[in-house]
């Protein structure tokens, strides 16, 4: 039995080692063919320096309303193409990169102090930042998926700053957060190493992924994949999507979003499977000033699926709050 104590101990040794040196041994070659994101920009790309990261943005239209475009995970202000131009034509739209993705610059630890800004929190105080930049004093907040939750976060932190709330396909119930022993586990040297790794297999399954975002795969076609993986060729992209992981925190904003006072337009797909939609109908139901609209053969991106109709239900709403009839950009 002594012998088998000894070997018991031995080999947790052994694993031990394996797991505190194994991952330094790990070879991580270097991404290839990227480049700065600047380079990548379009004609009508725009940047903007908030807390030292260079912001993409597109602006559109003019007058009021204000809309701010908030997109989902592993996507960009693309995700918005098929509907800029109709919000423009209802007053001002700004669309952009939040951290870790598209074309904003991607800051890495030690470039930063204190609390990352790949946080929900963070993104919050930087969407207010960028809004300061631009001379936007209020405005309606667009958000699809987890953009819903840096929306409903954004309102809940600065109030006075937002005019109304379009949650679309919101992940509020389903945040992607990871608990504190797991961020623990994650932040050691040995995972901060390899997370990259992990990051890198986005190219593996994200089609599948996307796919599973629209009720008709077919009209993912190969173009708007381009236009989705395109920020993939952005230096640092990989480690961005890592810190992104490490800064996930539970934020129950399912038990808090009672506290806005704020017009809401919940927008779902019948079929969605990233968030499903019997989520974003319990959300809507709770908020006593929440409108919602099921649009039908759709998924989780109504606004590129179903364009049409998303439009229509934002005119509506629009129209029955009567967010245009006051200016909410600054005027100094």
């Amino acid at each position: 039995m002594k012998r088998i104590g000894q070997g018991v101990l031995i080999a947790l040794a052994i694993l031990l080692l394996a797991a505190l040196v194994g991952p330094f041994l790990v070879p991580i070659p270097p991404l290839e063919d990227t480049v700065p994101p600047e380079q990548l920009a379009d004609p009508d790309s725009r940047f903007i320096e908030i807390d030292g990261i260079n912001v993409h943005y597109k602006r559109y239209g003019q007058g009021e309303p204000v809309f701010i475009l908030l997109h989902g995970f592993a996507a960009s202000e693309f995700s918005w193409r098929n509907v800029v131009t109709p919000l423009a034509h209802m007053g001002t739209v700004v669309a952009y990169d939040r951290p870790a993705f598209g074309l904003t610059s991607r800051p890495m630890p030690g470039e930063w102090a204190g609390r990352s800004p790949y946080s929900a929190e963070a993104q919050a105080d930087m969407l207010v930042a960028l809004m300061d930049a631009l001379d936007i004093e209020q405005a309606v907040l667009v958000g699809n998926s987890a953009g819903g939750t840096v929306a409903a976060l954004t309102a809940l932190r600065y109030p006075q700053r937002v005019q109304a709330l379009v949650l679309v396909d919101p992940a509020i119930y389903t945040n992607r957060s990871t608990s504190s022993l797991v961020r623990l586990v994650l932040s050691t040297p040995q995972m901060r190493r390899i997370g990259p790794l992990f990051s890198r297999q986005i190219k593996t399954w994200g089609i599948e992924f996307a796919k599973s975002a629209w009720h008709d795969p077919s009209k993912l076609t190969p173009e708007v994949w381009a236009g989705y993986t395109k920020p993939l060729q952005a230096e640092n992209w990989d480690r961005a999507l890592w810190e992104l992981t490490l800064a996930g925190q539970p934020l129950k904003l399912d038990e808090q979003l009672g506290q806005i006072a704020l017009p809401m337009l919940v927008i779902t797909g019948d079929d969605d499977r990233i968030v499903p939609t019997e989520q974003s109908i319990r959300l809507a139901g709770k908020l006593s000033n929440a409108r919602l609209v099921v649009v039908p053969d759709c998924g989780h991106v109504p606004h590129e699926e179903c364009p049409e109709a998303f439009m229509k239900a934002v005119r509506e709403f629009v129209s029955e709050t009567h967010l245009g009839s006051v200016s909410h950009i600054r005027k100094d």
